[in-house]
């Protein structure tokens, strides 16, 4: 399957994600439930790498092969995850899962810019425009609720 074919997969489980959760956070602890759900998917993780990882061929025996480099940003990158769920979860709490899922994917646009900025990424025509796009639909759908 194509990257198009996986970003779609994500996109979906995403959708299902929002919405069980904001189920699950109803009588709990926003915390408490980003927690929970943090070590399913803890437990899930290291399952797929035990499950599919063969040796010589990636998954655990590659832990050893990790530099300092690629350690600091993953690091890093589950910080930013978790920090972004806190605040994900408390929102669901607070508010309805149809307003803050599009507040969430404000993300997007954000993406694309600073990958423009700290990646080099290219930035086009079309990719200002859907940036844009995204950004003008969430808050339509946040403020014309």
């Amino acid at each position: 399957m194509s990257w198009i074919g996986w970003a779609l997969l994500s996109a979906a489980f995403a959708a299902a994600t929002a919405l069980l959760a904001k189920v699950g956070v109803a009588h709990v602890d926003s915390n408490l439930a980003m927690a929970l759900r943090t070590s399913v998917v803890l437990v899930f993780a290291w399952g797929l790498v035990f499950a599919l990882g063969r040796p010589g061929k990636g998954g655990f025996d590659e832990i050893r092969l990790l530099d300092r480099r690629t350690c600091l940003f993953l690091a890093l990158s589950g910080l930013a995850t978790g920090l972004s769920w806190i605040c994900y979860f408390r929102a669901l709490q607070l508010g309805p899962a149809s307003r803050v899922a599009p507040l969430d994917k404000l993300s997007v646009p954000l993406v694309m810019v600073l990958a423009w900025l700290l990646l080099g990424e290219k930035l086009t025509a079309p990719a200002v425009a859907g940036g844009l796009l995204i950004t003008a639909g969430a808050m339509v759908m946040v403020l014309g609720y």
